[in-house]
């Protein structure tokens, strides 16, 4: 009888929890709305199948990768160069996983596995600010947030490829813009809410002038992925030295 109470007593919780991280999500979903319609326009007019698109999203589920893909499709390019640009672009997941990393070390690996499956740029950010403000991330609250992306992301695809035949040039209408205009959307209020503005403006000129430079000297994917490194590294020497004037 006490083990039944003490069941009813736990589900409430992980629901409620559950339903805080999809409530977490809402602000992104708003943005995934127009991007995800804009990336089903864009993959449709670039000759892809609904099922094609369907797949790209539950499989890949990223939009920046499903842009590049559109637009590789489009001009011909190989399998082989576009799995290897994806891939390139795609790397900087593993940092994302492995700065979340510490707040699930007692989760089950399965668990674990399906959070890092579902990882996204923007669900990222909203978990930093999350446990930069409360200090840990729940389990089912991250899986309350992920899961409203993903399911949010493939219904924003499948809505703006069921009507992207009728549109010619996505480009004209300034969709191929949609996905960088999220992502500042996102960095701004990271920024507003650390409240360490001079250090974030100062990774942030790392990062650009990093990325001009390693994408002449490389390829843009990779030159983005050095960048990413150089600016998040730079931005970890910051935070230390600045702690260490405190201490």
């Amino acid at each position: 009888m006490n083990g039944h109470i003490g069941c009813a007593k736990e589900r409430p919780d992980e629901k409620s929890l559950f339903l805080e991280g999809v409530k977490a999500c809402l602000p992104t979903l708003f943005g995934y709305f127009s991007i995800g319609f804009a990336a089903g326009i864009v993959e449709k007019t670039a000759g892809l199948s609904l099922l094609e698109i369907a797949l790209l999203c539950l499989l890949l589920y990223a939009g920046s990768a499903q842009f590049i893909l559109a637009g590789m499709v489009q001009t011909a390019f190989s399998a082989i160069a576009v799995t290897a640009t994806i891939f390139f672009v795609n790397l900087r997941h593993l940092l994302f996983s492995a700065a979340l990393a510490p707040y699930f070390r007692r989760t089950k690996p399965a668990e674990s596995f399906a959070i890092g499956a579902l990882l996204t740029d923007e669900s990222f950010g909203v978990a930093s600010d999350h446990a930069a403000r409360h200090g840990a991330i729940n389990e089912k609250w991250m899986h309350g947030l992920n899961l409203t992306a993903y399911l949010g992301w493939f219904a924003a695809n499948m809505a703006g490829a069921s009507i992207g035949q009728y549109i010619e040039s996505p480009t004209a209408w300034g969709m191929d813009f949609a996905l960088p205009a999220m992502f500042i959307g996102l960095l701004v209020m990271q920024m507003q809410s650390r409240g360490e503005l001079s250090a974030d403006i100062a990774v942030a000129v790392v990062a650009a002038v990093s990325a001009v430079f390693f994408s002449l000297a490389f390829s843009s994917s990779v030159g983005v992925i050095l960048a990413t490194v150089t600016a998040a590294t730079f931005g970890l020497g910051v935070e230390r030295w600045k702690s260490a004037r405190k201490s």
